[in-house]
């Protein structure tokens, strides 16, 4: 019989439920070095590779444990280390460019805090400049750092859009992201056709005429 913690983690699991707007951390995070993270984490998948009953001696496998705790670490869990934050720049909006930019179909690649399953999608960002602009892959940088970590999509939906509200120094910024999650289409309900949409709007994005102009680009060529 499950205990009553193990039941609300798997609802909370199950339902997504994300518990914060910054991603769990504990303090001493990077405490230990990005070898040592890599060491520790190779001996513990090792044990689970072991106790699966995988052959860890087979050619084939032997080095399983050692690339996934190198690609847990520098790879699709980077984003957890501020230090490897995109340098971000921004510059005078000498064009005096009024209107909406919009950048659209950004490849989201990320992974569920609840299960470690992938998330794939597209995020969709558009911010209207109160007198600074942004180069356009800075805009896939700052999608592809907080995608870089644990996630819940609402989470990474709000990160993305306050981080740009940060940078750009407005509230007028949009964050639509759909995305696929493996956690629902290969495990629980196995449903492969759903995708889930979250979506993020400050400052004149609020407004009906100016969320539906955004919402219009979107679609075009699709």
């Amino acid at each position: 019989m499950k205990s009553s913690n193990l039941v609300d983690a798997d609802v909370i699991g199950d339902n997504h439920i994300a518990t914060s707007i910054d991603t769990p951390m504990r303090s001493d995070a990077f405490d230990l070095s990005d070898e040592q993270k890599i060491s520790i984490i190779e001996s513990k998948f090792r044990d689970i590779m072991d106790t699966l009953g995988l052959d860890l001696n087979d050619d084939s496998l032997n080095g399983t444990p050692h690339r996934v705790a190198k690609m847990f670490v520098q790879e699709i869990f980077k984003g957890l280390n501020p230090q490897a934050s995109p340098k971000i720049s921004v510059f005078e909006n000498k064009f005096q460019y009024q209107q909406m930019l919009v950048e659209k179909n950004i490849n989201l690649n990320s992974t569920c805090e609840h299960h470690f399953l992938p998330i794939i999608g597209k995020a969709h960002v558009a911010y209207v400049s109160s007198g600074k602009v942004i180069g356009l892959s800075k805009i896939n940088r700052i999608v592809d750092y907080y995608a870089r970590r644990p996630q819940v999509q609402e989470r990474l939906t709000v990160q993305i859009a306050r981080e740009l509200k940060r940078v750009l120094n407005t509230e007028d910024v949009a964050v639509v992201i759909d995305a696929k999650h493996m956690c629902v289409s290969v495990r629980g309900i196995e449903d492969e056709s759903s995708s889930t949409l979250t979506a993020e709007y400050g400052g004149v994005f609020k407004q009906q005429n100016r969320r539906e102009e955004f919402l219009k680009y979107l679609a075009l060529g699709k």
